[in-house]
């Protein structure tokens, strides 16, 4: 199959480069109101607001901050209507304290989840923006009852929070202002070496997301496939410790067997890239051996079923390679981290998918490189016939488990929404694993059923099976084909990320799953 290579450089345009934002954090156990900087910002619980007889705070922060405001914090709050709901804030620029300002920020009913402390940073990243400040201080107004490993962890979701709320993603913009804040100091939640250590562990996730968020955001005629193997290989020489890197090209792929893979690829000028990256840990023995495998679609124009008609989001396919961002963010992170006793492979099987006289036609019949046939009977159900070979490249590395993930159907959105991502997966210990991960890094998923019944509509007359049965249960018949390629002895998981992968309302790349992949990583490891 000859390709003549496209440069990726398709209307002139190419990404500035933007440093991500560089933030100190400590821990610090301080007096609040002789803290010296431009911004206090203070997560409030509604119950933390509750006022005594003299419409004065009965919490014993905000009550200290108010005396000596003279009563300024209360009248401010309550004239601003600020009840502590989530998603409330209210800026007050108020003289007598070291701060310059105090940022109240609504937590809602009751703080406890990840999510609700990664937001008290984003909250306060935002406010720093508008007021272009440069150090912050954060705190809680009720950290009574926490448990120390609780301070912890959520010491490590505001410092994340704050990282991504500082970023904007403006590479592609011909004039933009870079972020201010510099330096954030944590207030209440604890010191010492266990904290610094997990502020240094939210640092090195966030890395990994900001370049989660940045492959997404970028068009395809700047990220082909092969710019997406070069950004893989890029993160295996930053981290060459613990990190190695194999691109397999056409020819390579063919000798594999991959008519799945190479079936999609085939109508685009930009040449397939197969990206695996290996982690092998700097020392020890290995006792677990995972697999992360993303869906690398670069840009997916639904081939001869071409995308047409109000809805069809065409002009977003840029996004169908979330899974394989997710994969390299997760590697780039744990680079970084370098957790013991686990190896890792991160496997993208990396692709356009066009429209040419060379290209894959509904009825044709493709061969996958474990030896099933499939239909084509949707040329528009691409990913998961890239999937269909990655998974066996996955399982050929002796590994025992596999995480794959794909923005994989339109189902999964319409039975879950923008914010939760599906998942399937015959084995309840795994569920209960990446379930686990999840809900420590902060992220949304919901178990759906893996119904065999459904396969009945994925067989085809003339070939082991159709790419896509009908549109009922669309995302569980999408995850039964995927099960055609997982050999029986290894644990699987399929994520639809289909819905969160991206934010209509923030217009852009969220960077999901990265955290729940690496915390799932960890918990593997020794």
């Amino acid at each position: 199959m000859a390709h003549s290579i496209a440069r990726a450089t398709l209307g002139l345009t190419q990404p500035t480069k933007i440093d991500p934002p560089k933030i100190s954090f400590s821990a610090k156990d301080v007096d609040l109101v002789e803290w010296k900087g431009d911004i206090l910002a203070v997560g409030v619980t509604e119950k933390d607001l509750v006022r005594d007889e003299n419409s004065k705070f009965k919490n014993s922060l905000l009550q200290k901050l108010d005396s000596k405001l003279q009563g300024l914090l209360s009248e401010a709050s309550a004239e601003e209507e600020f009840t502590g709901k989530t998603g409330q804030s209210t800026v007050l620029r108020l003289p007598g304290l070291g701060a310059k300002r105090v940022v109240l920020i609504g937590l809602g009913s009751g703080a406890s989840a990840t999510s609700a402390y990664r937001s008290l940073g984003e909250a306060t990243a935002a406010a720093a923006k508008s007021a272009r400040a440069s150090n912050v201080a954060i705190t809680l107004a009720s950290t009574e009852g926490i448990l120390a490993e609780l301070k912890l962890t959520s010491a490590s979701a505001i410092a994340s929070g704050a990282v991504l709320g500082s970023f904007d993603d403006i590479r592609f913009k011909s004039e933009s202002k870079l972020a201010t804040l510099k330096s954030v100091d944590i207030i209440g939640l604890g010191t010492g070496p266990e904290i610094e250590k997990k502020l240094k562990y939210a640092g090195d996730v966030c890395s990994g997301i900001i370049l989660g968020k940045q492959l997404v955001n970028a068009p395809a005629n700047v990220l082909t496939p092969g710019v997406l193997a070069a950004e893989a290989e890029k993160i295996a020489s930053e981290y060459s410790d613990v990190l190695s890197a194999k691109i397999l090209n056409v020819e390579q792929c063919i000798e594999l067997k991959m008519g799945s893979y190479l079936g999609v690829a085939a109508a685009s000028t930009n040449p397939p890239h197969f990206i695996h990256l290996c982690y092998k840990p700097p020392s020890g023995e290995v006792k677990n051996k995972l697999a992360l495998v993303g869906k690398g679609l670069t840009f997916d124009s639904g081939g001869y079923n071409i995308k047409t008609g109000p809805g069809c989001s065409i002009e977003l396919m840029k996004v169908d390679m979330g899974g394989a961002a997710a994969v390299l963010g997760a590697a780039k992170a744990l680079g970084q981290i370098k957790p013991a006793g686990v190896e890792v492979h991160f496997i993208v099987a990396a692709c356009e998918n066009m429209i040419s006289g060379t290209g894959m036609r509904p009825g044709d019949i493709i061969t996958a490189s474990n030896g099933k046939t499939i239909e084509v009977n949707n040329t528009d159900a691409e990913g998961r016939l890239t999937l269909a070979d990655a998974l066996v490249y996955a399982c050929n590395q002796g590994v025992e488990k596999i995480v794959d993930l794909a923005t994989l159907t339109g189902a999964c959105v319409v039975a879950l929404g923008p914010s939760i991502a599906g998942v399937f997966t015959p084995s309840d210990e795994l569920a209960k694993e990446v379930v686990g991960a999840s809900e420590a890094g902060g992220e949304k998923l919901w178990r759906m059923p893996l119904e065999e019944s459904y396969w009945e509509s994925m067989k085809s007359g003339v070939a082991d099976m159709v790419n896509t049965g009908g549109r009922q249960g669309g995302s569980i018949t999408a995850a039964l084909f995927l099960k055609q390629f997982v050999d029986e002895k290894v644990q699987w998981m399929h994520i639809d990320m289909a819905g969160p992968v991206y934010s209509d309302k923030k217009k852009g790349a969220t960077g999901f799953g990265i955290s729940t992949l690496v915390e799932w990583v960890l918990k593997n490891s020794s």
